[in-house]
């Protein structure tokens, strides 16, 4: 693995255009949680949940690539592209490296981040984006999780999970997803989303879902593969660490799950994006390929 290196800022973004399942849905929803009134007042002000911070929780250790965001990809770190990618999001006020490894602090330092040191002890990037969120000076109304392991993640994206949370104050949560690919169905580091019909998560799996009787991939099926992102109400992310493990949490190691177990209400969006998280060491190979393919520097 090559040494941190920062270089200079990233390429202009390619443009994706994303859309929310069934648009904004919420009139009766609104009424139920925070009341119609009290929530167009809140719209018209432009104050609702306003005020937004993205982090991109950070870790060395790791059981599959261990260095992870350091690795090199095109002469970059890992981490470095994430936070580029970040910083053309219109949405966000403030972007920071969430990260418990002096290492991984210094590469961002050097090539301009702002760093929040964590705990050891954080069990995933949630906890670990709750932890940052408490040591930022500044109040915010909702985090936003950006996966480190995402160096092409739109901006376009990015603000999509923010808006839909805006756009659903019956959901703490809000996240996004792409077409599967088919020779993917299987992969158990891809993980799938099934959504109901107003675009509020039912169930997420390492495994094919839906599942058919013939045990096989329906090529015309549209699966749908989970993205990293996701996007939290800051009073819900405060309590998240004091629920205790589900399940069905525990049994696929998502932690998308516990929020689904306790009750609460995950907003989905569909976007158009050929992902390419980077899980694995062999996945450093197809990233650079693509970006080369793509004339992306």
């Amino acid at each position: 693995m090559a040494v941190c290196s920062p270089s200079s800022s990233s390429g202009s973004s390619s443009t994706t255009k994303a859309w929310v399942i069934h648009g904004i849905l919420a009139g009766a929803a609104v009424a139920v949680a925070i009341g119609a009134h009290a929530y167009l007042l809140l719209r018209r002000s432009g104050k609702f949940r306003s005020r937004v911070v993205g982090i991109i929780p950070a870790r060395f250790a790791s059981s599959r690539f261990e260095g992870k965001p350091l690795v090199q990809i095109l002469g970059k770190p890992m981490i470095q592209r994430t936070w580029e990618r970040a910083k053309l999001a219109t949405t966000l006020d403030h972007v920071v490296v969430a990260t418990d490894d002096d290492k991984i602090a210094e590469c961002c330092q050097g090539f301009g981040a702002d760093v929040i040191m964590t705990s050891e002890s954080c069990r995933n990037g949630t906890e670990r984006c709750n932890e940052a969120l408490q040591k930022l000076e500044k109040q915010y109304d909702i985090v936003v999780n950006i996966q480190g392991d995402e160096p092409l993640i739109e901006p376009e994206i990015i603000d999509g999970v923010v808006k839909a949370l805006q756009a659903a104050p019956d959901a703490v949560f809000s996240t996004a997803v792409t077409s599967l690919k088919p020779e993917d169905g299987f992969d158990p580091n891809r993980v799938k989303c099934v959504v109901d019909n107003h675009g509020y998560a039912i169930y997420f799996s390492r495994g094919l879902i839906p599942f058919n009787k013939s045990g096989t991939v329906n090529q015309q099926f549209p699966y749908l593969l989970h993205l990293g992102i996701q996007s939290y109400d800051t009073k819900f992310l405060k309590i998240y660490p004091d629920l205790p493990p589900t399940p069905l949490q525990l049994e696929e190691d998502l932690e998308q799950l516990k929020v689904l177990e306790n009750g609460y209400k995950m907003k989905v969006i569909k976007v158009d994006h050929e992902a390419h998280g980077v899980d694995t060491p062999e996945d450093v190979d197809k990233i650079e390929s693509f970006m080369r393919e793509r004339n992306l520097s």
